[in-house]
């Protein structure tokens, strides 16, 4: 096993600059750059030096396996910030016969030592990426154990299930009850609701951790851009007094009570001859689909037009121009009135998408998926469970291999058996120091 070496901190001028070091030559090299003999987690002043040649005084932490982040020997430089020191200590480093680490091989190395499982690794990634409070508590709780304890749970129900089958596929001669495997049935028809509950509630951890759709949609000149500039605070759409102006979806990112948004502005919805001006209508319907918020923009007197039949019945509808005038809103929906001129209303319609973002996201229970790939671990383990279901009744051989393929697609998403495939995937999208 090679001994490996990153900085830890942002490259670039800093006060500090952090280089982290994993492997088992670590005390070996600390002791000839100087920093041998040092107790475990605490920090020491040293002097560097290779050679006769001073690097940086620094401070020095060093953390012996098993107790430290990788489960190797591990230790930390605390170096000065300038870019000639850093370079030249990891110059030296590799001098030593250390080499600079791949992307997300100090957590990698964790999970192969049983540091953490691989969900936890991934949540060490999202705690990095995290800029709204409710990615960092979502990320945090899954590097506590929260989604793995989950998934546990779903493979304990469904170890119990295949203990049944496989008592009577491998015991047929002993003294078993009659049956036995088709007393299973109760337990694989709980985890069958439980795995349908969890894909159900799958969009939360996801828009939680990539961000919750909000899309405006409307006729020409109802006053789209104005609000979109309004709510991101500058000035990110072209607004004109002339019908069409917006061509194309236009995104912004922006965090509304803890939780990140991506809102769109797009072209009104009419029917026009301009090939342009028609692609771009087709686009704003395309992102109307995805969306998990439609607001519904609507000017004071215009008649309800074609963006009507792509708002949803929770939507929320928001007549613009209140400075100007204000007409009676529909009995079967709710709705906010806003002016950009004035600014009348806009807290409110902040206030009122900060609840739906808190209504939609939030919940009692940890989600059970945060990526796309535990979405499809899930997907497959459930279609298995729901196989071996219909195959108690037929054969308990069939049943077993069922209910092994699922208990293999649950036990991917923490890593615990065949992950080789995937831990590329994983670990390829964290940053060098880590």
């Amino acid at each position: 096993m090679s001994t490996i070496f990153a900085l830890a901190t942002p490259p670039g001028r800093g006060a500090i600059a952090i280089i982290r070091l994993s492997g088992p030559h670590t005390d070996e090299a600390l002791s000839r750059l100087g920093a041998g003999g040092l107790k475990p987690r605490l920090a020491s002043l040293r002097d560097l030096a290779l050679e006769g040649r001073a690097l940086d005084q620094a401070l020095v932490l060093r953390f012996p396996a098993p107790n430290s982040y990788t489960g190797e020997d591990c230790a930390e430089l605390h170096l000065h910030g300038g870019r000639a020191v850093v370079e030249a200590v990891g110059d030296a480093l590799v001098t030593l016969g250390l080499r600079p680490a791949e992307p997300g091989e100090f957590t990698r190395r964790a999970f192969e030592n049983g540091r953490m499982d691989l969900a936890q690794a991934e949540a060490v990634a999202d705690l990095i990426d995290a800029e709204t409070t409710a990615q960092a508590a979502q990320a945090l709780g899954q590097l506590d154990g929260a989604l793995s304890q989950t998934y546990a749970g779903f493979r304990l129900d469904l170890l119990k299930a295949l203990a049944l089958v496989e008592a009577e596929i491998d015991f047929p001669d002993e003294e078993v009850p009659d049956n036995l495997a088709r007393t299973a049935g109760p337990v694989l028809d709980g985890l069958i609701t439980d795995l349908k509950a969890a894909l159900a509630d799958a969009r939360r951890g996801e828009r939680v951790r990539e961000g919750y759709r909000i899309v405006l949609i409307g006729e020409t000149n109802a006053g789209k851009s104005s609000l979109f500039n309004a709510l991101v605070a500058r000035e990110a759409a072209i607004v004109t007094p002339i019908a069409g102006t917006t061509r194309d979806v236009l995104d912004a990112d922006l965090i509304i009570g803890g939780y990140a948004v991506t809102l769109s502005d797009t072209a009104g919805l009419r029917d026009s001859d301009d090939p342009i001006e028609a692609e771009g209508v087709r686009r704003a319907r395309a992102r109307a689909e995805q969306a998990e918020l439609r607001l519904w923009i609507r000017a004071p007197g215009d008649p309800e037009g074609p963006a009507a039949a792509y708002a949803r019945p929770d939507d929320l509808l928001v007549f613009t121009k209140a400075d100007i005038d204000r007409v009676a809103p529909p009995l079967d929906r709710e709705a906010l009135f806003v002016s950009t001129e004035t600014g009348e209303g806009l807290g409110a319609l902040h206030d009122w998408l900060a609840a739906r973002l808190a209504r939609d996201l939030s919940g009692a229970d940890f989600p059970a998926v945060t990526r796309e790939r535990h979405r499809r671990r899930l997907t497959e383990a459930l279609a298995s469970v729901e196989a071996g279901r219909r195959a108690l009744d037929v054969s308990p051989e069939m049943a077993g291999d069922d209910l092994r393929r699922a208990a293999e697609s649950l036990a991917r998403v923490t890593g615990a058996i065949g992950v080789e495939d995937i831990l590329g995937e994983v670990f390829s999208t964290f940053c060098i120091g880590k």
